[in-house]
């Protein structure tokens, strides 16, 4: 949950979700079980509050008047959440007992990448850190899900490049970010009287939704007469 995340120290806003984040959000997940173990002397109690909520468990616990997960009624999608889980870890700790036979091949590899430190000074296009890393869009998603739109803001990230990108990244980053800033000025656009956004987008022969993503807009948005917009051409994105 939202606030739980925010609690163990996972960046959680409209830019960053870090529960998204493998990494950060086993961190926090480990952080939030030793500590519902240590409140509840009990594993299965700790995976229990973690699914339903300390206090939602603690009620219980006070209601029925055990503190014994098995023979405490609890709602099915945590009885069927701590028996998944159980599961889970008699086939992995016993494979061959349960048919299963895994070898080298089955077992997906480690995910491989490099860890480059970025500084946002503005808001900036994800497509460039992709371009700065030598690779695609979906790539840096892909390997930084916690990032939700198409822009990062202002501000200091640990990103995940593809393995053997870091070396040069900085510099690459640095110049596409300045050609970026100086291709902003000559796609300024400044709305004129009797214009709305869909008429604008219709007139550039832009989706609208690619009009509101360029410029922060929700989708209520009005404009009015004088307002700057920035609008680039379809050209821009051909490879």
């Amino acid at each position: 949950m939202e606030g739980t995340g925010k609690k163990y120290g996972l960046k959680i806003d409209s830019e960053v979700d870090e529960r998204r984040n493998f990494f950060s959000s086993t961190r926090a997940a480990i952080n939030y079980l030793k500590k519902l173990h240590e409140k509840f002397s009990s594993w299965t109690l700790a995976a229990a509050a973690y699914n339903m909520g300390e206090e939602g468990l603690k009620t219980e616990m006070l209601l029925q008047n055990t503190n014994n997960y098995y023979y405490l009624y609890l709602p099915m999608e945590t009885q069927q959440y701590i028996f998944r889980a159980i599961s889970a870890k008699e086939i992995l700790s016993n494979p061959e007992r349960y048919g299963f036979k895994l070898s080298k091949e089955d077992i997906y590899p480690p995910l491989q990448f490099d860890r480059v430190e970025l500084v946002c000074d503005q808001e900036t296009p994800v497509y460039i850190v992709a371009e700065a890393a030598r690779t695609y869009f979906k790539v840096i998603k892909d390997l930084n899900p916690e990032i939700r739109g198409h822009y990062l803001a202002k501000g200091k990230y640990d990103i995940m490049v593809p393995r053997g990108a870091a070396p040069g990244f900085q510099a690459r980053y640095e110049g596409l970010v300045k050609k970026w800033l100086a291709e902003r000025k000559e796609h300024v656009y400044v709305v004129k009287k009797g214009e709305n956004l869909s008429s604008i987008a219709s007139d550039f022969d832009v989706p609208l939704p690619a009009l509101l993503i360029w410029n922060n807009l929700g989708s209520k948005k009005q404009v009015k007469p004088g307002d700057r917009l920035l609008i680039f051409p379809e050209e821009k994105y051909e490879k």
